[in-house]
């Protein structure tokens, strides 16, 4: 049997103004994660500026081995576990919406550059990303999708078939759209028999209130913990060995090839 996978997902808190005050925020919950056994602590979309920040977007955004990645790759190693964050990644005059993953050893684990750019304030500012990316980490085959990225099934269906057990979204989504956190996040991970774990923002952002609402869904659709509307810390043990026998169960990844290229693509 695989060993067990501690995942927790850190629903940080909308308001801090500065990197250096979000840093702070997070160097104040990581002892109580490692303590928890935490395995990977996922943070939300933009987590390391802010994202209700208008064109300050820009001017914060750095290259992904910049400081603020210096200083997170620090705290994974000091802490022992895994970091996944939201940044506004700066490269060759464009700047995207990004995430990246430091392990415990201090070292970049993967990224992934968010693919569609919703309408807004973010298609001002972002250029879309291309392609995503699967890594491994303690066992488990790990994929990322960013906030908007993930409400397409095709995206899921994709980084699914690509052989990801856990996907892991950071998000920013508004109190308007629980909806999406309720009852379509959770339908990703049961139709793909995946693990998924979505972690928002809590409270307001100059004027922008977010859901919170942070969830990790198991690869039957069911909730293994659900954040409020405040700031705080979920987490689970995740079991790899489900998604086999979820997708063994509802062989979907297989079977859309019987819907035929006409469908499902050639």
């Amino acid at each position: 049997m695989r060993r067990t996978f501690t995942l927790a997902v850190g629903q940080a808190p909308a308001e801090p103004g500065t990197p250096k005050e979000r840093l702070d925020w997070l160097a104040g919950i990581l002892p109580d994660v490692a303590t928890g056994g935490a395995d990977l602590l996922l943070l939300p979309e933009l987590f390391a500026t802010g994202y209700n920040i208008g064109a300050q977007v820009v001017h914060r955004a750095e290259p992904a081995d910049g400081p603020v990645a210096q200083s997170i790759s620090a705290m994974a190693k000091e802490h022992g576990l895994a970091i996944h964050y939201g940044f506004p990644e700066a490269d060759g005059g464009a700047v995207f919406n990004a995430a990246q993953c430091f392990g415990p050893d201090g070292m970049r684990l993967g990224g992934h550059r968010k693919l569609v750019i919703p309408p807004g304030f973010e298609r001002d500012h972002f250029s879309p990303g291309k392609g995503c990316e699967v890594f491994t980490y303690r066992g488990l085959k790990i994929a990322t999708l960013i906030c908007y990225d993930a409400e397409f099934p095709e995206t899921v269906r994709h980084v699914a078939s690509a052989g990801a057990e856990l996907l892991l979204v950071p998000t920013a989504l508004g109190a308007q759209w629980a909806w999406v956190a309720q009852k379509m996040i959770p339908t990703r991970a049961f139709e793909n028999g995946i693990y998924l774990a979505y972690a928002n923002s809590a409270g307001t952002e100059h004027g922008l209130a977010f859901l919170g609402q942070s969830l990790i869904a198991s690869p039957d659709g069911q909730e293994l913990a659900r954040a409020g509307a405040e700031a705080g810390v979920i987490s689970a043990v995740l079991h790899p060995e489900k998604v086999a026998v979820a997708q063994a169960r509802l062989p979907y990844l297989t079977d859309r090839k019987l819907l035929g290229p006409d469908i499902v693509g050639a």
